[in-house]
């Protein structure tokens, strides 16, 4: 907790408020530092097989052995991705720039080029019922402790076509919250084709592509999109939706999952 003082129309008092927790943690590949992200401390393993995944780094699961806490570490966590015997990757053709914050997004990348890892085959479906993408929020929400508590937290969570919440994660940044979704449901399932991605923040060009190497088809945000999003979705054939709320929603690209 952490005093502030508190100002409103009646006047002024001191008291305490709760500050979401944001460190860094830093993601090796067999050794080799790659990047150092800025997030919400715990689930670190599962944001470390997220990221790997959804950068591309490796293209499933079985090709980490393990996600290793890396001892001795004095200033903020470090985490080994391992990989499995028989798999080569180069660490150098994924190391990021510097560090990348809790908001960035494709900070650190070379270029837009770079960030256009392979997608796979997005599948045709689901077709999702219009009450029941308005009814999505409300229930993330009711799932999102820390931003009860503070207010300031992001949120992803995975959903089945049926409205059925799969997993959900909360950071500070928005990219790490999926990237805690996929590395834990990514265990037990993958591709995740079958489920929808809703996003608490804005639609980033970044966001579209995650939910793309996951197999999702749909991804859907509390907020708008962005311009280079939309043209992802596009080009991939996702669904892309944007302001969701329990008044209704935009579709900005794959209006045929939605009727």
């Amino acid at each position: 907790m952490h005093r502030i003082i508190r100002h409103s129309a009646t006047g002024s008092e001191e008291t305490t408020d709760e500050l979401v927790d944001e460190a860094p943690v830093e993601f090796r590949l067999n050794g080799v530092p790659i990047a150092v992200l800025m997030r919400t401390p715990g689930e670190d393993e599962h944001l470390a097989l997220g990221f790997a995944l959804t950068e591309g780094i490796v293209l499933s699961p079985s090709e980490v052995a393990e996600v290793r806490r890396v001892d001795g570490a004095d200033v903020g966590d470090r985490y080994d991705i391992v990989l499995a015997d028989g798999v080569h990757i180069d660490p150098e053709q994924f190391r990021r720039n510097l560090y990348t914050s809790s908001s960035c997004g494709v900070c650190g990348k070379a270029s837009i080029d770079a960030v256009r890892v392979t997608a796979r085959a997005i599948p045709d479906g689901p077709i999702l019922a219009p009450e029941m993408l308005m009814a999505l929020p409300a229930a993330m929400r009711k799932s999102q402790p820390l931003f009860k508590r503070t207010g300031s937290i992001h949120a992803a969570s995975a959903l089945t076509p049926q409205g059925e919440l799969r997993g959900i994660a909360e950071d500070v940044g928005r990219h790490n919250a999926v990237d805690k979704v996929v590395g834990r449901l990514s265990r037990d399932t993958w591709p995740l084709t079958d489920m929808v991605l809703l996003v608490s923040g804005r639609l980033s060009f970044e966001m579209v592509q995650k939910a793309a190497v996951a197999g999702m088809s749909i991804i859907a945000g509390i907020s708008g999109a962005s311009s280079l999003a939309v043209e992802l979705g596009e080009e991939l054939g996702m669904t892309v939706i944007g302001f969701l709320n329990e008044d209704g929603f935009n579709v900005y690209s794959g209006e045929g999952r939605v009727g």
